[in-house]
C-alpha cells in the first residue's frame, strides 16, 4: 500500500528538485498550521486577526487554505500580532 509518506520519500530520494519542493511545502505548512493553531489557542476570528494585522479577512483566508503563499513581512505582521516569533535556524 503506497502512502504519501513512501511518496513523499520516493521523491525525496530521486529528484533534487522534488526534494527541495516538498522541504519548502512541508516548512510553510508547518508555519501556517502554527498560525491558525495560536489563532484558534487566542479565540479570535480571521477578522479580528486581519484587523490586528490591518489587512483584509480575505488574505487571511487565503493564507490559512494555502491559496496563497505570504510574503515574508506578512508573516511577519501575522505572527507578531499572535505573539508569535518567526525564527530562521540553519538545517544542519
Amino acid at each position: 500500500m503506497k502512502t504519501w509518506n513512501n511518496y513523499k520519500e520516493y521523491i525525496k530520494n530521486t529528484s533534487p528538485q522534488g526534494e527541495k519542493e516538498i522541504e519548502e511545502i512541508e516548512a510553510l505548512s508547518q508555519v501556517i498550521s502554527s498560525i491558525i493553531a495560536r489563532r484558534n489557542e487566542l479565540g479570535i476570528s480571521q477578522r479580528e486577526l486581519a484587523a490586528l494585522c490591518n489587512m483584509p479577512q480575505s488574505s487571511v483566508a487565503r493564507i490559512e487554505s494555502y491559496k496563497t503563499i505570504p510574503k515574508l513581512d506578512t508573516l511577519i505582521k501575522i505572527t507578531s500580532s499572535l505573539g508569535l516569533k518567526l525564527i530562521v535556524d540553519s538545517i544542519n
